[in-house]
């Protein structure tokens, strides 16, 4: 019997079911995974334009700055040139907090329309998945706790004599209930054994 922390099944169908299940679930979430990660980098393209808006209105803001400070030198006419020169540089510095403000939201939106679109159905999928492989985790750690012990493993068959079809209990033993009853070792634990492959679980012999 594997063990209980193992959170898979040991009989093969089951097994096989559960690594189906995983391998579905891992090429759905990576599927959009990468959907979302397109999403991002579409709406990051646009962030990069603002970067870029906002590095070259910097530069032009700096430049004519400094023309404007350069023509101050001029006598007679250095003022009269610098004041459109630093007029224009506060304009440019205006452009480039626009774009610095564009690359913020658009970054900011990137992310959160790349959860929006990949987060639903990843959960979608990997909800139920986790709820039923919890559920299987819990009853298989339930299962192989009590085949540990005699009056478990005797729980486990009267649960396969309530809960099995009569054509398996019958092979098990032409009198399953009053194997039970005679607490019948060799009927015990096949019973039990019955219980827990329902279960996903194969005792080794």
């Amino acid at each position: 019997m594997s063990s209980r922390y193992v959170p898979y099944a040991t009989t093969p169908g089951r097994l096989l079911v559960q690594l189906f299940s995983d391998a579905v679930v891992v090429f759905w979430s990576v599927i959009w995974v990468f959907v979302g990660l397109a999403v991002h980098s579409a709406v990051a393209t646009i962030a990069e334009v603002g970067r870029q808006v906002n590095d070259g209105a910097n530069g032009v803001a700096g430049n004519l700055n400094s023309a404007g400070d350069n023509a101050d030198d001029f006598p007679l006419v250095g003022d009269a040139l610098a004041k459109p020169l630093r007029a224009a540089s506060d304009a440019a510095r205006d452009i480039a907090g626009a774009g610095a403000s564009l690359d913020s939201t658009a970054s900011w939106l990137a992310v959160v329309l790349a959860l929006a679109v990949a987060a639903p159905p990843i959960l979608f999928v990997a909800m139920p998945w986790l709820l039923l492989r919890i559920r299987f985790f819990r009853r298989k750690w339930v299962a192989v706790t009590l085949a540990a012990t005699p009056a478990g493993e005797q729980l486990l068959a009267l649960r396969a004599l309530a809960n099995r079809p009569l054509g398996k209990l019958a092979a098990v033993s032409i009198d399953p209930v009053g194997a039970w009853r005679r607490d019948d070792a060799i009927a015990v634990r096949g019973l039990a054994d019955l219980e827990l492959r329902s279960a996903g679980i194969a005792r080794r012999k």
